[in-house]
């Protein structure tokens, strides 16, 4: 019985001992066209095993990356991609140069920044004016979340004035939702509801003090009943 400690070590798992042993098969065939041949058989497989690759861009590419990494670099075909090397596969990418922006304005962000740039480049008024109208909004909606609680309009425009230099002007008024603004009852349908809760009080109530009124009345006669009994009794 042969286990895994005596085994050679498993270079790619998701391809599983067969595979690796199959490669290892074709490092001992001599023949140049028979190991061309099960190459490709074996590329063909490991695509079978991996259909998730499938959805990856050049997976046949990455394919023969892997068979040659499972043969150590041994194997000696022809690839219809760039044969990879040791330093290739293992070299460690560049790092990202971080992006270094300072807006202007941090409570709006970097982008405001770029939309208003756009905007005031535009030379069409129709598009200008939407820009305009658009950058108002996004500054309620920002400020609206940012400080939980809305703000002026008269307001907006001054901050936007100052941004642009009084170049932008929007003629919409920004509508923002908010939970905590003041409105009447009457925005909410409360005092309908109250006058219904009213009606609901004094038909209910009523009903309540007629029903007692009955209950008190038929106590009433049940005594009265009660008392001649015992006085005929007595007499």
């Amino acid at each position: 019985m042969e286990y895994n400690t005596g085994r050679n070590h498993l270079t790619m798992k998701e391809y599983g001992r067969h595979i690796q042993k199959m490669v290892e098969y074709l490092l001992t065939i001599e023949d140049k066209e028979e190991r061309q041949r099960n190459a490709y058989a074996v590329i063909e497989l490991m695509g079978f095993l991996n259909p998730h690759l499938k959805n990856v861009e050049d997976f046949r590419h990455k394919l023969w990356d892997h068979l040659f990494l499972i043969s150590d670099f041994k194997l000696e075909v022809e690839s219809p991609y760039p044969i990879p090397t040791r330093e290739t596969l293992k070299a460690r990418p560049d790092a990202l140069a971080y992006p270094k922006k300072y807006p202007k304005y941090n409570h709006l962000g970097k982008n405001i920044e770029v939309v208003i740039d756009k905007a005031l480049r535009e030379e069409n008024p129709e598009k200008k004016q939407g820009f305009a109208n658009a950058i108002a909004y996004y500054m309620k909606l920002a400020y609206s979340n940012w400080h939980k609680e809305l703000v002026h309009d008269d307001n907006i425009q001054s901050e936007l004035s100052g941004m642009t230099k009084g170049e932008l002007e929007f003629n919409n008024r920004p509508f923002v939702k908010h939970r905590n603004d003041n409105r009447s009852d009457d925005d909410y349908g409360t005092s309908s509801r109250g006058g219904n809760n009213n009606q609901y009080r004094k038909n209910f109530g009523g009903r309540n003090n007629n029903n007692n009124n009955r209950n008190n009345n038929n106590r009433g006669g049940n005594n009265n009943r009660n008392n001649n009994r015992n006085f005929k009794k007595r007499y």
